[in-house]
C-alpha cells in the first residue's frame, strides 16, 4: 500500500457536517417489503444520451400495471438493501413504499430494480423504472441534458474520505500522493480530481465501477483511501467486522444534494413525489407520527394539519390520489424523522442539515399544504 505523505498542518477545525465519527456497525431494520428484482441491463455509456421519451402518464401506467417499479442502489445499508430473506429496507426504500402507499394505499406493491452507478439513468431514460430513489446527486447537467426532474432533497449530503485507522491520517490534506478508491460515472469522481486540484496535491484515483468491489479493494489495501458521500462512507464503515479500525475524516468537500428522480415531461407524477416528500417533512414539523395521526386527524384544529391529512381542501385530489394520502402514508411509515431514524441512525448518521429547518443548521423545509 502506498504511504501517503504527511506535510505538518494546522488540526482541522471543520466538525464534520454529517457526524460521521459515531458510526455504528448496527444491522439494519426488517421492514416489510418485496424481494430484489434483477439488476437493470448495463448502460453502454455513463454518459448516453437521453433515451425516446416515454409516452404516456407514468401514474397512469403505474395504475395499469398494479405495481410501481422503483430503482434502487445494489445494496447501500441504510438507504437501500435486502436482507438475508432478501427483503429490501432503507431511507430510499421507505420513498418507494410512500409513493405505492399514495397510489395504491399498499406498501407492498413495489418491485425493486437495483442500478449501479452506470446504468441508474439509462434504467429511468427507457422506462425500466418508474422513479429513482437511489442516493443521486441533483446537478444541472443531470436536471437538463439528461431529461430528469428531481422531487425535492430529501437527504442533504457532501463528499468525504474514509482511510484505517492504522493509517495515521486525520486530515484529507494528508493524502497527498495516495491512491484512493472512487467509482467512475459519479459527481465523486469528479469532485475528487477537483478538489485535488483546488488543494494542490496528487491523488492517484483507482477506478472500479462496482460499490462492492471499490469497498473490497479498499479493504484489501488496494487503495490508501475511499471515497464517496458521507452517508455511503458510513453505510460501508457500518458494516464491516471491526468499524472501529476505520476513520471517516471530518473533511466534506462537496454539496451533494440527493433525492428522487423522474423524467422530464411528466410533472403530474413529479409534483405526487415532490409533495410525498413535503408531507413527510410538514408532519413532523406538526408533530404528526405513526402513532397519533388518527387523533390529529380527529382532533387537531390548525387548518393546514386538517388539509394535510385529507379532511378539507381536497389536495389529494390535486396530485391524482386519495385525499386520505397522506394518512395513510405516515400509518404506515411515520414522518420524516421516524424514517430517518428508524433506517439513517443504526449507521450513525446524524441529522445535521437534514434536520427541520426549525432547528439551527436544519435544512430540511415544506412548503405550505394549501
Amino acid at each position: 500500500m502506498t504511504t501517503p505523505k504527511r506535510p505538518i498542518l494546522k488540526q482541522s477545525i471543520l466538525a464534520g457536517a454529517f457526524g460521521a465519527a459515531a458510526i455504528l456497525a448496527t444491522a439494519l431494520p426488517a421492514t416489510a417489503q418485496q424481494r430484489p428484482a434483477a439488476p437493470a441491463a448495463p448502460a453502454a455509456a455513463p454518459a448516453a444520451a437521453p433515451a425516446a421519451p416515454v409516452t404516456g402518464s407514468t401514474l397512469d401506467a403505474i395504475r395499469a400495471r398494479g405495481t410501481l417499479i422503483c430503482g434502487v442502489n445494489t445494496g447501500l445499508a441504510g438507504f437501500a438493501a435486502p436482507n438475508s430473506q432478501g427483503v429490501w429496507a432503507g431511507f430510499d426504500v421507505d420513498y418507494c413504499r410512500a409513493l405505492a402507499i399514495a397510489i395504491f394505499n399498499d406498501a407492498n406493491r413495489v418491485r425493486y430494480v437495483p442500478t449501479t452507478a452506470q446504468n441508474r439513468f439509462t434504467a429511468l431514460q427507457s422506462g425500466e423504472v418508474d422513479v429513482l430513489s437511489r442516493n443521486t446527486t441533483w446537478t444541472l447537467s443531470r436536471d437538463t441534458s439528461l431529461g430528469f426532474d428531481y422531487a425535492a432533497t430529501n437527504f442533504y449530503d457532501g463528499q468525504g474520505f474514509m482511510v484505517k485507522r492504522a493509517l495515521g491520517v486525520n486530515n484529507a490534506n494528508q493524502l497527498d500522493g495516495a491512491t484512493v478508491c472512487v467509482q467512475p460515472g459519479t459527481t465523486t469522481e469528479q469532485n475528487l480530481a477537483d478538489w485535488a486540484r483546488g488543494a494542490r496535491i496528487q491523488i492517484r484515483p483507482v477506478v472500479i465501477e462496482r460499490l462492492e468491489d471499490n469497498i473490497a479493494a479498499y479493504i484489501a489495501g488496494r487503495c490508501d483511501a475511499y471515497t464517496t458521500d458521507v452517508s455511503g462512507l458510513a453505510a460501508s464503515r457500518a458494516v464491516q467486522q471491526n468499524p472501529n479500525d476505520h476513520v471517516i475524516l471530518p473533511q466534506v468537500i462537496s454539496k451533494e444534494p440527493l433525492g428522487m428522480l423522474f423524467r422530464h415531461g411528466d410533472q403530474r407524477f413529479g409534483d405526487l413525489a415532490r409533495w410525498l416528500h413535503f408531507g413527510l417533512v410538514g408532519a413532523e414539523e406538526f408533530g404528526i407520527t405513526a402513532a397519533n395521526v388518527d387523533q390529529m386527524l380527529a382532533n387537531d384544529p390548525r387548518p393546514e394539519v386538517q388539509r394535510m391529512l385529507g379532511r378539507t381542501g381536497g389536495l389529494g385530489q390535486m396530485l391524482g390520489v386519495d385525499n386520505a394520502w397522506m394518512v395513510n402514508v405516515l400509518k404506515g411509515l411515520g414522518n420524516y424523522g421516524e424514517i430517518f431514524q428508524r433506517n439513517l441512525v443504526p449507521i450513525g448518521l446524524q441529522r445535521g442539515p437534514n434536520a427541520l429547518w426549525t432547528t439551527p443548521g436544519g435544512l430540511q423545509y415544506a412548503p405550505p399544504f394549501r
